[in-house]
């Protein structure tokens, strides 16, 4: 676990984050991701009920490799004392620190009061977070959005009472949940919860390049990016970031080969993680993205090939 001193010189180097993604930031992925660039890695969603059942997956998810070094184990869930109890299951794994999960916009989810359900009450909330937070030694961190809609954006005073209830920093998805992925990230709700806070920020939401990246902090001024999912279909990212960050050049872009070796690496490794059975299912979502130009490369040659015989 990570020191709030140590937390707060990891803040100054202004850190590339893997955004938690369900059936992506598993194990596997944040080595890669960890290998290209990235300064942080969150895990999947942990249900807290699964985890205080001893579910299996909940449990997996919740596994740090040895090399998982400055990972963030991120729980949900829509009652305040499980997420307490959560909290500390989840501090026992020694994660760098705990983030709680307040922006994820899926139904299933937000419609239970869980992910960004809880900006429909944005007192329950800051009463929840500050619950985990005293529930547990290591930081806590939130990660949430702008507000449920653009008639409910109540992300400026939130901000201020999140940091007031003792939370380390907050991501912003600069979405409202109603918009769930659709249409573009408004940096400008990132910047003005950032005036009104002391605590890091961490901007999230169409950080997809270098250049993104480095506007995205400009404009801001927040400490950090998480980059979500431009990860899933170009894991090369955090490389670029980090080679405009801290060089201002852009770096080439991968090479056939580079893709072609990281597809089979990926591929191994969840095999040999997860058995042929889910290790390939867990794959799939990367190819026609995560190596992006494979697919369409390898159709051509197959289709010349098919030509010449």
């Amino acid at each position: 676990m990570i020191s709030r001193e140590a937390f707060n010189e990891l803040m100054k180097r202004k850190p590339v984050m893997l955004a938690p993604m369900e059936d992506v930031s598993d194990v596997v992925f944040r080595r890669i991701a960890r290998g290209f660039g990235a300064d942080v890695c969150f895990t999947e969603f942990v249900n807290v009920e699964g985890l205080l059942r001893g579910c299996r997956n909940a449990k997996r998810k919740m596994t740090l490799a040895g090399e998982d070094r400055d990972t963030v184990i991120q729980i949900y869930g829509s009652n305040p004392e499980r997420l307490a109890e959560a909290a500390k299951v989840a501090e026992s794994a020694s994660p760098a620190w705990i983030d709680i999960n307040c922006g994820c916009w899926v139904p299933k989810i937000a419609g239970r009061g869980a992910g960004a359900g809880w900006l429909r009450d944005p007192d329950a909330m800051v009463a929840m977070a500050k619950m985990v937070v005293s529930s547990v030694s290591c930081l806590v961190t939130v990660k949430t959005r702008i507000g449920l809609d653009e008639t409910q954006t109540p992300i400026v005073d939130l901000a201020r009472r999140l940091e007031d209830a003792g939370v380390a920093a907050i991501t912003l998805h600069c979405r409202t949940a109603k918009m769930g992925h659709s249409g573009s990230a408004d940096w400008s709700w990132a910047q003005r919860a950032r005036e009104v806070v002391s605590c890091p920020m961490v901007v999230n939401g169409d950080v997809d390049s270098g250049e993104a990246a480095e506007k995205a902090l400009a404009q801001t001024k927040c400490e950090a990016v998480m980059v979500g999912r431009r990860a899933i279909e170009h894991p090369w990212v955090f490389r670029e970031i980090r080679s405009r960050l801290d060089r201002g050049v852009d770096c080439p872009a991968p090479t056939l080969d580079e893709r072609l070796d990281l597809c089979r690496k990926h591929l191994g490794e969840n095999v040999r993680q997860r058995g042929e059975l889910h290790g390939v299912r867990v794959t799939r979502r990367h190819l026609s993205g995560s190596y992006e130009g494979c697919l369409a490369i390898l159709d051509g040659y197959q289709a010349a090939q098919a030509r010449a015989a």
